[in-house]
């Protein structure tokens, strides 16, 4: 099963990795590259992931001090969406413009403090749960319509998760799919609603919708935010060509969209903002021009003149224009931890022995890696695999990371010798450019100095994870990223470590096959109690830490920039962009 935020963090983690997002600028990265740091982000957002209440699903969302309506925004980006059509949307690219369009049954009503709040969206709560998760009900609230007035039924609702069983539905969520049918090969045992069918397993019934599920789903409300499960109007559903001009019940409403040109949002005069909790939609107007390099729509907001003023891109600040974004728009910068965790994973099957992981761990240059990779801009030292962005996040430091970021050679040298391991040959994959270039000899350094025998291998960017997912890679070391669909344990632990997923281009990169750890994640995904359920996520992260599974690196961070007639322009901690829906026109 293929993670949409995972593959938005390859692009993005490559990059990163790769020095192409963001470098040390010149404010003093340097003198703390073998110092932990205070891990603001981090703690900021730590446990900072709630369920809200009936009251908390009422509408209007909290208004923004100072913000005020009208006026228009620009988005300055490179490429266009490769899917508008809710259910082929599961990039958080695309979903960072279809949360505006697509409503879903629940969503996330973001703090001024980047907390996250699940609430009704559409529905009037977060789900009424029984059968210890098989059975979930959701009730629509009163006043939501599409564009054209019309009201959005229950119907809309099913047809929308019907219809992610069609053949043309490709690149969306399937998770719901395999709940309902049982089974991964689900287009079997339905095909999809344009022949009259519907599943068996939703019951419609006035406003209200049922999911029976083949097994316990205790967090199938996170689920159902994803905007692969947003409704879909019965009468307007065109198939394939829906995805060129999706109909809305969001704040805005496609005006036009010329593929790889731009693409104008104006309102939707029958949103009703007395329903929706998460959205203000201040701005009248975004217009969106794709085909603008990262380079040059960094120079044109960093330089501030005309319509760049009201403008903002999803691109990153790059590498060569940070120090010079930092210097002259340093106050319309914006940076904040992203959904992704970046890791060396340690190949079990090949670093059978847990104190030859020990060793690696220990000897791991994390400081000297972090600095040339961008140094605090990269982010902040992770210290396990959960970030901070998923509920239940526990700060713990099983292998004194904090504390010692650096690396400590000799001591993991100790730990060789009394194994009886001295001279250990371990080999070490990297992205063959640049800056990883760089990273290797620091790798290679620390490790021959702790008594590892090394051998590196380049690998091609391009080819990385199809290199790293062979079950037989021939590599024990090498860099992963990974972010979670929905901000529950469940879309970190299972795919990464359940040994189900030690198979050929499998999503357990570091190949663990361990009994407790495969009781803990079904103990886990099974606990109605999401409260007792975080826990034990957080106790996991802190197991699979033990056994040397991977090496933490850092919790993401991503850097953007604005123009200075922008207000309130915040990360979404969900797509890792701009959120369009709190900013406003000054």
């Amino acid at each position: 099963m293929s993670f949409s935020r995972r593959n938005f963090l390859i692009a993005t983690g490559v990059a990163a990795a790769s020095g192409s997002v963001l470098t040390a600028c010149s404010s003093g990265n340097t003198s703390s590259a073998g110092k932990a740091g205070k891990q603001e982000a981090a703690q900021a957002h730590a446990s900072t992931v709630k369920i809200g209440t009936a009251e908390d699903s009422k509408g209007p969302a909290p208004e923004v001090s100072g913000a005020k309506k009208g006026g228009k925004v620009y988005l300055l980006n490179d490429d266009d969406f490769s899917h508008l059509d809710p259910q082929r949307v599961y990039y958080a690219w695309n979903s960072l413009a279809v949360v505006v369009l697509s409503r879903s049954l629940t969503g996330y009503k973001i703090g001024d403090d980047g907390s996250m709040t699940l609430v009704g969206d559409l529905a009037t709560d977060t789900g009424t749960m029984k059968d210890d998760g098989k059975t979930w009900t959701f009730t629509l609230k009163d006043g939501i319509k599409w564009e054209d007035g019309s009201d959005v039924t229950v119907d809309d609702v099913r047809h929308g998760f019907e219809r992610a069983f069609a053949n043309f539905i490709t690149e969306g969520a399937v998770y719901a799919q395999t709940w309902l049918t049982g089974t991964q090969e689900y287009r079997k045992s339905y095909s999809g609603p344009f022949k009259g069918k519907h599943l068996k397993s939703i019951e419609i019934s006035g406003k209200s919708i049922t999911f029976h599920l083949s097994e316990a789903r205790p967090d199938f409300n996170y689920v159902v935010a994803m905007q692969s499960y947003a409704p879909t109007p019965v009468k307007h559903d065109k198939k394939q060509d829906y995805d060129k001009k999706p109909f809305s019940n969001g704040p805005y409403m496609i005006k036009s969209h010329v593929t790889d040109k731009s693409m104008v949002l104006v309102r939707n005069k029958h949103w009703d903002p007395a329903t929706d909790p998460i959205r203000n939609a201040y701005p009248d107007e975004f217009d969106f021009t794709f085909g603008i390099e990262q380079q040059t729509a960094a120079d044109r907001l960093i330089a501030d003149s005309g319509n760049d003023q009201y403008a903002v891109s999803w691109r990153t600040v790059p590498q060569d224009r940070v120090q010079q974004a930092t210097a002259k728009a340093k106050d319309r910068l914006f940076e904040d931890l992203s959904s992704g965790t970046s890791v060396y994973w340690i190949n079990q099957t090949r670093v059978t022995d847990i104190k030859v992981r020990e060793a690696i761990i220990r000897a791991w240059p994390t400081a000297a890696i972090r600095q040339l990779q961008g140094g605090a801009h990269r982010g902040d030292y992770a210290t396990g695999i959960m970030s901070p962005l998923v509920a239940g996040y526990e700060s713990q430091d099983v292998w004194g990371r904090l504390k010692n970021p650096a690396g400590d050679p000799a001591a993991a040298k100790a730990v060789l010798k009394k194994a009886g391991k001295t001279g250990t040959k371990v080999v070490y994959a990297y992205m063959n450019d640049p800056v990883n270039a760089k990273v290797k000899v620091i790798v290679e350094n620390a490790l021959k100095a702790a008594g590892f025998d090394v051998v590196s291998k380049g690998i091609d960017s391009t080819t990385w994870y199809d290199q790293i997912g062979k079950l037989d890679n021939g590599f024990d070391i090498y860099w992963g990223g990974w972010s979670s669909d929905w901000p529950t344990g469940y879309s970190v632990f299972q795919p990464l470590f359940d040994s189900h997923n030690v198979v050929d281009q499998g999503t357990n990169y570091c190949h663990l096959k361990n009994p407790d750890v495969d009781a803990a994640i079904k103990a886990a995904t099974a606990e109605p109690d999401q409260t007792k359920a975080n826990a034990m996520w957080a106790a996991l992260d802190k197991q699979v830490t033990e056994l040397g599974a991977f090496i933490p690196d850092v919790y993401m961070k991503r850097l953007y920039i604005h123009g200075s007639k922008l207000g309130n322009v915040k990360m979404d901690p969900q797509f890792d962009g701009c959120m369009l829906y709190k900013m406003y026109v000054k």
